[in-house]
């Protein structure tokens, strides 16, 4: 099973998720403790973020800047925006 199949179908490390983002690690982290980001804890306590889940994420941020301020991830060529504050991001339900 190849590296990229294995991963979609089980999910983003933490590491993988906060690449994605273009944010740190501890980003991801903290993020997924308050409940922005929801994914799920293997076995062995490592977390795993779904790629659709982390796309929503993004979105949602989008959404609520309305153009203004864009998060921007590293693979759109550029540098990634700073990080909102926690208050700025907006819970799930």
């Amino acid at each position: 099973m190849t590296r990229s199949t294995h991963t979609s179908r089980l999910g983003l490390t933490t590491s993988e998720a906060a690449r994605h983002l273009g944010v740190s690690l501890s980003t991801v982290r903290r993020w997924s403790d308050m409940g922005y980001l929801h994914g799920y804890r293997t076995p062995g306590g490592q977390r795993r973020f779904p790629v659709g889940e982390l796309d929503e994420f993004v979105s949602s941020l989008e959404d609520r800047t309305n153009g203004a301020g864009r998060f921007v991830r590293e693979s759109d060529g550029e540098a990634a925006a700073p990080a909102e504050s926690p208050a700025d991001v907006p819970r799930k339900p």
